[in-house]
């Protein structure tokens, strides 16, 4: 792989970069861009010729310099280190998923099916980011895309079952069964986040990742409240309510996933 620096002596504010991000988007070599404003420098991590990247460039009219082009292993080793991130998040993610699919049926808590079915989307999310690690920067805002679609038809099916339980007579859920697993859910995305957080990427399929999680640390803490509003009022309606809310927060987070995947 190729790292090339160049000099953009006209880049001094966030616009300029967004620019040559969508200047540089359909070259299929670019596996990354640094950009460094305010020493007016960018970095490009590609596979191909400097000298047609440097020409799109120029195109611009930044006064653009091309100030050298070496190969390097520093992206192949972030790689690495992003695909394991992954697969650990994708597997407690997972976890959970399966742990409160069964108790949220087994409950009757539609709080945690709908947490559930979030964990399950962040579970397609992070396998789709496994496909998109060392590939260009379209694959990337392609997988952002289609995480961002599947989270939305998800929360649209999500907030039909809520309106049907609302409408159709169904038993109180269980609330010490809605706060356990939900606190458990609440440890296990804490430590997905962390870890997400730490790797300090700004790439498109991992930032989608870290919205997907940070989504999910608020919704836990929801269905603990809303398991301490059954046990006060012995209704099922705080249940209905945080599975409401979560399917909106999941509509939310799709809603930035795509604006993310421009």
């Amino acid at each position: 792989m190729k790292k090339s620096k160049f000099k953009i002596h006209k880049m001094d504010c966030p616009s300029e970069e967004q620019i040559i991000r969508m200047k540089l988007q359909n070259f299929t070599s670019i596996e990354a861009l640094d950009f460094d404003i305010p020493n007016r420098e960018l970095l490009v991590f590609h596979h191909e010729n400097e000298e047609e990247i440097f020409k799109q460039l120029e195109t611009l009219n930044f006064d653009t310099q091309h100030i050298s082009t070496e190969f390097t292993q520093e992206k192949l080793q972030e790689h690495k280190n992003q695909t394991q991130l992954l697969w650990s998040v994708l597997g407690i993610n997972f976890f959970f998923f399966l742990l409160e699919i069964f108790y949220g049926f087994w409950s009757n808590s539609m709080g945690l099916v709908a947490d559930s079915l979030d964990m399950l989307a962040d579970s397609f999310v992070y396998l789709l980011a496994l496909f998109a690690v060392g590939k260009a920067i379209e694959r990337k805002k392609n997988v952002a895309k289609i995480s961002g679609y599947f989270q939305l038809i998800l929360a649209i099916l999500g907030l039909t079952e809520v309106l049907r339980r609302f409408f159709v007579k169904t038993e109180v859920p269980e609330f010490q069964m809605m706060m356990l697993i939900s606190f458990f859910a609440l440890l296990g995305n804490a430590a997905c986040l962390y870890l997400l957080q730490k790797s300090k990427s700004k790439e498109a399929h991992i930032q989608a990742s870290v919205i997907f999680t940070n989504n999910d640390v608020m919704i836990n803490l929801g269905v603990i409240i809303a398991g301490i509003l059954v046990y006060f009022t012995h209704s099922k309606m705080p249940d209905l309510a945080i599975g409401t809310l979560i399917f909106i927060l999941v509509t939310r987070g799709a809603f930035s996933i795509l604006k993310l995947s421009k």
